[in-house]
């Protein structure tokens, strides 16, 4: 039996093609691929915890940009005193909770009877101008030492690691607390506050650049024996050029979760060097700082104590989930 044209001509429109037309009009729908940031970032959209510590994490970062603007709105000068709401007696605020009332949203101080609402939201912004600056200081030194040290070896591998092995073992606070007290209240012609913020910066950012040097260098031992990289060397690419257009975006996951780990142990440096009084000096607000008043006063006002403690927390376990989360995110071997 011989098959003629007409049935060759109906095998062909039956056979399927894959011309993206045809696709359309048969109503299927093409596999599309995903990139490396939308498989990380629909991840990190299924964690809620790290959703809600991101939450957390945006709030106080709000609070910090407009502290002035709300300050207007809800609160008071930062230091304008109100002695009409602190008892003559016992120096404590009038009023149930620390004074929180209407007017006063968190209470007042004891004895000068300062708005804490405002302190507040000042702290949060000095608190995150000085964990963010210094983690990113952090992050630059020990990027670039770290993949110096992994990738070039040999004596410059030596020296890095022996400096890393000595600031780790550096008393860091005890070296913070000498440093910053023998500096002057005023650099650059900055007022105390912000020349304190930028000493805390350099200090903390400093001590803090080797624990992610030795991360950076040990991914970059294993990343420098890669077929990629021996095939950029084959091509004539200098150093420079695979340090920081081949090696550096590899690392790129690594070094961004450990710098979102890194800022809320720097608030908590802050926050020490604060309470110890080597920190942002008085009256320039400060979490720790208003700890450390607090102590005189923890048993007949205890809110002065518990408001900015329960913002240093909120603020860390924020950071700490939200990085959590982002490092299970960008971790190639979740499923």
């Amino acid at each position: 039996m011989s098959i003629g044209p007409e049935a060759s001509i109906t095998d062909e429109r039956s056979a399927p093609t894959d011309d993206p037309a045809d696709i359309r009009d048969t109503g299927e729908k093409a596999i599309a691929g995903r990139s490396l940031k939308q498989i990380a970032w629909r991840r990190l959209k299924r964690d809620k915890v790290a959703m809600a510590g991101g939450i957390v994490v945006i709030i106080f970062v709000i609070l910090a940009i407009l502290s002035p603007v709300l300050a207007r709105l809800w609160g008071h000068p930062i230091n304008e005193f109100h002695n009409d709401t602190i008892d003559p007696t016992l120096s404590t605020p009038k009023g149930a909770w620390g004074g929180i009332s209407k007017e006063f949203l968190l209470g007042v101080e004891p004895v000068s009877g300062r708005d804490i609402f405002t302190r507040i939201l000042y702290g949060a912004q000095t608190s995150l101008v000085v964990a963010v600056l210094a983690a990113l200081v952090s992050t630059f030194l020990g990027s670039l030492f770290g993949l110096a040290a992994g990738y070039l070896g040999g004596w410059v591998d030596s020296v890095i690691s022996r400096v890393m092995d000595f600031l780790l073992a550096f008393p860091q606070l005890l070296f913070a607390i000498a440093l910053v007290s023998v500096l002057p209240h005023e650099i650059f012609g900055m007022g105390g506050r912000w020349s304190r913020v930028l000493v805390l910066i350099v200090v903390i950012g400093f001590f803090g650049w080797p624990y992610i040097g030795r991360i950076v260098r040990g991914q970059t031992l294993s990343l420098r024996e890669r077929e990629f990289i021996e095939a950029s060397k084959s091509l004539g690419a200098r150093a420079p050029r695979i340090l920081f257009r081949e090696l550096l975006p590899n690392l790129a996951a690594p070094i961004l979760v450990y710098t979102t780990l890194i800022i809320p142990t720097n608030i908590l440096t802050e926050a020490a060097l604060s309470f110890l009084g080597v920190g942002i000096p008085p009256p320039n607000p400060s979490w720790g700082g208003m700890m450390s008043d607090a102590l005189s006063y923890y048993t007949s006002d205890p809110m002065y104590m518990i408001i900015p403690g329960v913002m240093i927390f909120v603020t860390v376990l924020g950071f700490n989930l939200f990085g959590d989360g982002l490092r299970d995110a960008l971790d190639p071997k979740a499923r």
